[in-house]
């Protein structure tokens, strides 16, 4: 069962820019980590059309696209910090790949993590995304290593 995508409401925003708590290293990515970040999320034009919500029957996460080209995008996500680390990242990022790829047609799909991030690493590379190129990004009032990541889908990835 995949999951429903919809915009992202402001009332699901607040919820994860000011509820959502991830532990221990992972705190890196509670939103308000970052004031500038935080204040882009939670502003509705800056968030445009391209967050969506993903829901399976209530939020679980979100997914940001940036489209670089009619073929190619790059992606933020978040899902729910009571999910991570308990094997649901390969259900939520097919999902995601699928979604992409059925709604927009999109054949290549670009994303940065931090590299500390090595759960998140290994669910990317499982999943056909392919290490580039590492970049130091400033986030959370400071700078940090991050790796760009690619997977080109030239099929739907397997459930």
């Amino acid at each position: 069962m995949s999951h429903t995508f919809q915009p992202l409401t402001q009332e699901q925003t607040e919820l994860i820019a000011f509820e959502w708590r991830y532990e221990g290293e992972y705190a890196f990515y509670n939103m308000d980590a970052d004031e500038e970040d935080l204040a882009l999320f939670l502003d509705a034009d800056e968030r445009g059309d391209t967050t969506f919500a993903i829901l399976d029957d209530e939020l679980i996460g979100f997914v940001t696209l940036q489209f670089e080209s009619v073929d190619a995008v790059s992606i933020g996500l978040g899902m729910r910090p009571d999910l991570t680390g308990s094997g649901n990242g390969h259900r939520f990022l097919t999902s995601i790949l699928n979604w992409i790829e059925a709604t927009y047609g999109t054949r290549t799909v670009r994303l940065a993590v931090a590299t500390f991030n090595k759960r998140a690493i290994r669910l990317y590379e499982s999943l056909g995304f392919i290490p580039q190129d590492t970049f130091m990004q400033e986030t959370n009032g400071g700078v940090y290593p991050f790796l760009s990541m690619t997977r080109e889908q030239s099929e739907p990835p397997n459930n």
